[in-house]
This record gives C-alpha cells, structure tokens and sequence, in this order.
C-alpha cells in the first residue's frame, strides 16, 4: 500500500510539473525582423567623405537588396561618441528573419557584383574607407514585438 501510495504521489508531482513547464511557453512577445548592425567610427575631419559614399554606393547596394526582397528596409543613424574610442554612425540592414538573411547570402553577394563591381574593385573600395573610418564591430539583433502570435 505504501509503495502505491508513493508511486501515485511521484505520478501526480510529474504531471503538475510537466503542467507548470507547458504553462511558461506561453509568452508574451513574439519575434520580429532581423538588424545587422553595423558600429562605424568616422574619423575626424572625414565626415563629409563617409557620408557621400553612403549616399552613393552603400545606398545604391542596400536599394538593389530591397527590390530584390532579400532585405526589408535599411537606415543609418548618427551618434555622438561617450568616448574617443566610441562609434560616431550606425549603419543598420533588416532581414525578415535569420533564415531569409542566410539562405539570401550568395543572392546578396552576386547582387553587390552587380551594383558596386567585382571582388578587386569591393576590395579596393575597403582599403579607400579604411582612410576616412574604422569599423568597431558589428551585431545581429532580433526585433521583439511584445504581443503574442
């Protein structure tokens, strides 16, 4: 009897624990789009030059992408450094999610042949930018809408 009456007990503790695991799935939020973030810092006095080749071949590459549909929309936003090692632009590109951004990769890559040249001329194109910004580091940030499905 005793034997039963632990094994209904450890029956019913699994039962409400698989109950209280399934209870906190449900969230109030869901995921949105995908940013690739880009942290640029321009250099002093080069502000103008940066800004002109964003206005020029990074927009006219970020266009190609959106018509294509292998990104949503793009933005460039400006901040004042905390520091002198701080970024100065933020150069922000939204997939719809990290599926569409990767199974989009070579579209993207064939796409930026296309629009800005092949792969001496991007080069060439790094090795000019690396005179006028340093680029600190990039992040891939997930959107959360905070309503449920």
């Amino acid at each position: 009897m005793n034997k039963r009456l632990v094994g209904a007990v450890v029956v019913c503790l699994l039962l409400v624990g698989s109950y209280v695991v399934t209870a906190q799935v449900a969230r109030p939020y869901r995921n949105g789009s995908v940013w690739d973030v880009g942290f640029i810092r321009v250099k002093p006095g080069m502000n103008n030059a940066y800004l002109s080749y964003l206005a020029g071949d990074w927009k006219r590459e970020q266009e190609a992408l959106k018509s294509a549909g292998i990104i949503l929309s793009y933005k460039v936003l400006q901040t004042e450094p905390h520091n002198p090692g701080d970024f100065t632009l933020m150069l922000m590109t939204e997939y719809k999610d990290l599926a569409t951004m990767e199974a989009n990769e070579s579209k993207a890559d064939a796409l930026a042949q296309k629009v800005i040249g092949d792969d001496q001329k991007q080069m060439q194109g790094y090795r000019e930018r690396l005179e006028i910004r340093e680029v600190l580091g990039s992040r891939l940030a997930r959107e959360i809408i905070l309503q449920p499905r």
